[in-house]
């Protein structure tokens, strides 16, 4: 056996099932052994580095394990470091494998002569270099392990001799066969009783308690509320905790942050207790001042603790496993503060509804979210990409019970939306898969479309189309009071794009035709694509607009802003029909 043989064999020792990629010639010593293991291991192939890094990162996520990707040396090796970098970000384990030249030619200009190993350090937890045959066991045995056990990723590099050099050649006396294993090292992470005694009393004594779900609370959700319900405390989600509680449970009042909801944010504003549950949300200025209400917060890695808001005591364990030791110990509270803030939850869906009902042409883009939230079932896997798509998808598309919702959390990439998709689709073939998108993300990694017709796989894209950056362009006018500057797009069409591409396909102008024709779209067998095009100039506005915020988009009006009548007029109706 050669090295690439004993690559794929612990490939399969740790339950690896699928590799995202693309071959090349240096890394086709890997590509035979994985061909003559295709009964055994599924090769998806893609056509670009970058999805199949996102797909890898993807797959983890929706399945729990570990997704592998694969790229060719220099140019290959390199496109997968933005979707790793998302990897990495939303802890995600990942197993990267690349090429690299002959180890004889190393570091002498030779073509694609890239040390990859080099590059790859910031991203990864592990990366290393493969040196000769008899190294690949214990290499590989030790990055997949660590990239499960740091939730990160791990990269291996393999010179294209070593690929297919024997594994007895070079085989020191401290390295004999088969002395590492395909075991991992999972253990429930409990938390200490004096710990759980001080996070009680201090949740007991609290009388507005809100609680902040993230991504750590995905598999915690009859936990979250169970203590909710005992502690009177309304469930605020970060973006990546969308489906840690579903939206129709009555002790979550949404997300939070710029995407997020109006009584989210009131509950952050009134509460004198904070606890966080799994989630490192980035947007400090959303939360309470440091220091201004008690904080209790469950985190799986110790290095969260206190990352974002002061913690007077932390519980270091899984989500599911703290809240257990926790409940015996918690009182029953008012239910008060929880009740006022279904109130405002309430209030929020009569203007989401206004909003997700407005007969104005151009289409609102908001028209297509509560559509479309009306009629994803409850066995789909729904995947967004970045930017204003990702406002309508976490406000107007409800994750319901049952259901998987992701997109690139702290990284925040464009182009993600499409390779999720994919991955999620490949993972659960017999689970409904959205992708909702915007004509930006779309249009980087378009390629994806021949994937997704190529292996049928049963993806419903539904692509926001405006014309424009717009999360770029409202940035440029509410964060720094500038007129819109390069943001406007081609007006590609995507529909003909999708067919070209062997994709069934459909455009949607008509607001009042909106949900008839998505009904249509779902109900075609297959891959579907939906070309929504809507009003480039309405503005995925904060849920509480600052006087900052304000002051500075009155300023990008005045300044020059080349869009200035139509933001305007647009603005003005909205307001004007909310109010009536």
């Amino acid at each position: 056996m050669n090295a690439s043989d004993i690559l794929v064999e612990r490939l399969i020792a740790w339950g690896v099932d699928t590799v995202f990629g693309l071959p090349g010639d240096g890394i086709n010593g890997v590509f035979e052994a994985l061909r003559q293991n295709k009964d055994r291991i599924r090769f998806i192939h893609v056509r670009h580095e970058e999805s199949a890094a996102f797909m890898a990162c993807a797959y983890a996520k929706f399945t729990g394990r570990i997704g592998v990707c694969i790229a060719t040396s220099g140019p290959g090796g390199i496109h997968l470091l933005n979707g790793l970098y998302d990897a990495k970000m939303d802890h995600a384990p990942v197993l990267a494998i690349t090429g690299m030249q002959h180890s004889d030619l190393i570091g002498t200009f030779i073509q694609q002569d890239v040390a990859l190993d080099k590059l790859f350090i910031d991203v990864t937890t592990y990366n290393e270099r493969v040196m000769n045959g008899a190294h690949m066991e214990s290499i590989a045995d030790l990055a997949i392990r660590t990239a499960i056990e740091t939730r990160g990723v791990a990269h291996l590099t393999i010179p294209a001799d070593v690929q297919v050099q024997s594994v007895k050649k070079d085989r020191s006396p401290r390295n004999p066969a088969h002395h590492t294993s395909a075991i991992p090292a999972f253990a429930e992470h409990l938390p200490c009783p004096v710990d759980c005694e001080h996070a009680a009393d201090i949740l007991n004594r609290g009388k507005k308690i809100a609680i902040l779900a993230g991504q750590g609370a995905l598999h915690a959700t009859d936990e979250l509320e169970k203590v909710a319900e005992m502690l009177g405390a309304p469930i605020v989600k970060a973006l990546l905790g969308k489906a840690a509680v579903p939206d129709d449970s009555a002790y979550t009042t949404g997300g939070i942050g710029l995407l997020g909801t109006e009584p989210s944010q009131d509950v952050l504003e009134d509460c004198d207790t904070l606890f966080i549950v799994g989630s490192s949300f980035p947007y400090i200025e959303f939360l309470p001042e440091p220091g201004s209400v008690k904080c209790v917060q469950i985190d799986l890695d110790p290095q969260r603790i206190s990352l974002r808001y002061p913690a007077d005591v932390a519980l270091v364990g899984s989500a599911k496993a703290c809240l257990r030791a926790l409940m015996p110990r918690l009182k029953p509270h008012d239910k008060g503060f929880l009740k006022k803030a279904q109130r405002g939850k309430k209030d929020w869906q009569q203007l989401l509804e206004k909003r997700g009902t407005d007969p104005a042409k151009p289409m609102k883009p908001q028209v297509v979210g509560w559509e479309l939230g009306k009629r994803i079932p409850p066995n789909a896997i729904v995947t967004s990409d970045s930017g204003t798509i990702t406002t309508w998808w976490a406000r107007y598309v409800p994750a319901l019970r049952g259901q998987m919702h992701s997109c690139s959390g702290n990284l925040a990439s464009m182009a993600c939306g499409l390779p999720y998709a994919i991955a999620a689709a490949v993972a659960y073939p017999d689970r409904p898969v959205y992708c909702i998108i915007g004509d930006g993300g779309l249009s980087m990694l378009m390629g994806e479309l021949i994937t997704i017709a190529a292996y049928k796989l049963n993806i419903k894209i539904i692509v926001i189309k405006n014309n424009t950056l717009g999360q770029i362009k409202w940035e440029q006018m509410i964060f720094l009071g500038n007129p819109e500057y390069a943001c406007d797009l081609y007006p590609a069409d995507f529909v003909a794009i999708a067919r070209g591409c062997g994709i069934s396909a459909m455009q949607i102008t008509e607001p009042a035709a909106c949900g008839q024709q998505l009904d249509a779209a779902i109900a075609n067998q297959g891959p579907m694509l939906v070309e929504a095009v809507v009003d480039e100039f309405t503005a995925p506005m904060p849920p509480k607009v600052k006087a900052s915020q304000a002051i500075k988009f009155a300023e990008s009006l005045v300044r020059g802003e080349p869009n200035r009548t139509k933001i305007a007029l647009t603005q003005m109706h909205e307001r004007v029909r909310e109010l009536v």
